[in-house]
């Protein structure tokens, strides 16, 4: 099979997963995205069959050979699209933190894959046949859905086969994203924990899990009744008793932020695997914080009022703050 085309861009969204009570289950897509360019690339000489050029977030850490992870993805996808094996340049814009919980690797995998399938194929993303790949590629498919389908987004795996289900968002839902200057490897956070939890804290947990796409979801197009408001939904869905407190050591500033924010009654949670700590709020719209100005803040008060309240745990360490929306896309190509 030839390829259809001769240059592919890329762009693919980090994304947070677990949302505290949802391990291994949820993840959510943010407004913060990777660029690739993947052009194939008949100038390399014999020695090389791929140039790799990063700016941004690991450009001085990262390989540039066929280790790279979105070039071994790339490589695995263009075998079971159909691809011969391309000799291509990759020049990648990078936003997205290494190896802090925002799905770095996985958004890496979702980009190789979601290139080679539009190398191989004209149209549309075939979103579900880049999703089963990329999660089998992957392993765990938490992050790898939101990344690819955007939103938010329940995972599970029956047998060999990975599944997911797509629910969409407020778009008045925005997140604070608290990353700080040191890494925590998954394998390392996974090692923490025990091989069982107390059946109430099991039970804890999917009772939360079952509130997020509530939470997050629009309620205007659901049928939900509740006398909890938005942000209590979001608080209370964001609870966790199984995986959080025994990573906490790992990454005690972190777990100290999340702690912190909890108290004051925003939902905060430690993003993926860690080390950064993600916070979830509604921002009002103008309108309603006009109409009942007691009750309701905007995005720049609820932003600020985050900050404030994380500002003395900032010490120490070079954190740097993110205010996003979420990512209701996934990722996207275009061809040339």
């Amino acid at each position: 099979m030839k390829p259809v085309c001769n240059s592919v861009s890329v762009c693919v969204p980090a994304t947070s997963a677990n949302l505290g009570s949802g391990f291994d289950v949820a993840g959510i897509a943010l407004d913060y995205a990777d660029s690739l360019v993947f052009t194939l690339d008949d100038s390399l000489d014999d020695s090389q069959d791929v140039r790799v050029i990063i700016h941004g977030e690991g450009e001085n850490t990262l390989p540039k050979d066929e280790t790279h992870l979105v070039v071994s993805a790339f490589r695995k996808a263009c075998e079971a699209f159909g691809l011969p094996r391309l000799r291509f340049t990759l020049e990648a814009h990078n936003r997205i933190p290494q190896a802090r919980g925002m799905g770095s690797s996985a958004s890496a995998i979702v980009a190789g894959v979601a290139a080679a399938w539009a190398f191989a194929h004209s149209g549309d993303l075939n979103r579900q046949a880049i999703f089963e790949l990329a999660a089998a590629i992957e392993g765990h498919p938490d992050n790898v859905a939101p990344a690819v389908f955007g939103g938010l987004t329940t995972s599970w795996k029956n047998g060999s086969e990975f599944h997911t289900v797509r629910y969409g968002v407020s778009k008045q839902i925005r997140a604070t994203i608290f990353v700080p200057n040191f890494t925590l490897s998954t394998q390392m956070a996974r090692q923490a924990l025990p091989e069982k939890v107390p059946y109430a804290d099991a039970v804890f947990n999917v009772s939360r899990a079952c509130l997020l796409p509530i939470a997050f979801g629009d309620s205007a197009d659901s049928c939900v009744k509740s006398t909890l408001s938005r942000n209590d939904l979001l608080f209370t869905a964001t609870q966790d008793a199984i995986h959080q407190p025994y990573r906490a050591s790992l990454m005690q500033p972190t777990w100290d932020l999340v702690k912190a924010l909890r108290d004051k009654g925003f939902a905060a949670a430690i993003s993926g695997a860690g080390s950064c700590a993600a916070v979830f709020y509604e921002e009002k719209s103008q309108a309603s914080v006009e109409e009942n100005n007691a009750t309701n803040i905007s995005k720049k008060t609820v932003a600020a009022e985050i900050e404030k309240i994380a500002k003395p745990l900032l010490v120490g360490c070079d954190w740097k703050i993110l205010h996003v929306h979420v990512d209701s896309i996934g990722v996207a190509i275009t061809r040339e």
